[in-house]
């Protein structure tokens, strides 16, 4: 069976890794808790350019795969070899959520989408993006408002 989207990169993280990278975002959202609506803005936007795991691995996984393909066409084609081997490995992440250089991207710090939202949500709600959607009495005023505050 195929583990869930948003879990396979975890699942197949060391635990040592997964609550270091945990404990970052919340050192962070600690942080940001006493910093003004501004930085956390900036925070945010920070948060926009960050590079998540999966990109940061297709974005190795095609430049391998095009030096392959050019030193296979320039020098010796066995290099395409190399071009078959990063497709494997793609494809294996695809499926399983693992390949061999995600290891060590996430001992580097590279985080998942969703930790990275996690992130971004706790900041949102500590500028208060959220408050405007709720009413005093705890009911959803206004749908419109609720797609706005998702939408910063």
């Amino acid at each position: 069976m195929l583990p869930a989207t948003n879990q396979r990169v975890a699942e197949h993280t060391n635990d040592e890794i997964n609550e270091q990278i945990a404990a970052q975002t919340r050192e962070r959202i600690a942080h940001y808790s006493t910093c003004s609506p501004h930085e956390v803005t900036e925070r945010l936007r920070e948060l926009d350019q960050e590079w998540d795991v999966e990109r940061t691995l297709e974005c190795n996984a095609a430049a391998f795969a095009f030096a392959g393909v050019v030193l296979a066409a320039t020098t010796d084609r066995r290099w395409l070899i190399l071009s078959g081997a990063v497709a494997g490995f793609l494809f294996q992440h695809a499926l399983q959520g693992w390949c061999p250089p995600l290891p060590v991207l996430r001992r580097m710090g590279f985080r998942t989408s969703a930790e990275i939202n996690e992130e971004r949500y706790a900041l949102k709600a500590l500028r208060g993006d959220f408050e405007r959607i709720i009413s005093r009495d705890g009911i959803y005023a206004d749908p419109q408002a609720a797609a706005n505050a998702a939408a910063q």
